[in-house]
Order: structure tokens, then sequence, then C-alpha cells
């Protein structure tokens, strides 16, 4: 199994907007669920703590194996997810571990 997390800052002129923005994100890779092949747990969450220093949004996600998380990296799905949320981050950061 390999873990892949993503934390996000995304955009916002103001809290509302980047909670409505953080939304987007969470429902959006929510919706992969079930449709990428290997990718056996998924969870998004949206940061509650309000502390300058937190990330917007994070991802949590395990694979089978290495191939299936690099397999992810192309899958249509995936790429229709990144294309709908264009530029609504204004930061990311990424782990994957084993």
């Amino acid at each position: 199994m390999i873990k892949h997390i993503v934390m996000w800052d995304v955009r916002g002129e103001t809290p509302e907007q980047k909670k409505q923005t953080a939304q987007l994100v969470k429902t959006t890779f929510e919706g992969l669920s079930g449709k990428i092949p290997g990718l056996s747990k998924l969870e998004v969450g949206m940061d509650v703590s309000g502390v300058d220093y937190a990330c917007d949004v994070v991802l949590y996600t395990e694979f089978e194996d290495p191939e299936s998380l690099e397999a992810y990296a192309s899958h249509p799905e995936h790429l229709r997810a990144k294309q709908v949320l264009g530029d609504c981050r204004i930061a990311r950061h990424q782990v994957d571990y084993i």
C-alpha cells in the first residue's frame, strides 16, 4: 500500500469565498471514489482550526501499490477533476509514503 496526501490553499477574497472553493475541491475529489482502479481509500477534509498557517483542504488516499498511484495521475477521471478545479488553488503540498 502507498499513501498519497495532498494539501491545498485555495483562492478566495473573503473567508466565505475560500470556504466555497474548499467545498468545491472536497466535492470534486470525493466524486472520484469508486472510479479509480487501485484507489482503496479516499478522504477529503476542510480545515476547521482557522489558524493562519493551516492549509484549507486535505486529500488523504490509499492506493494498493505505487503503480496504482502512478496510473491515477493520468486517469481520465482525475484529469477531469483537475480541469474542473482549474486555478482555484494558490498552493499545493504533497507527500507520498509507504
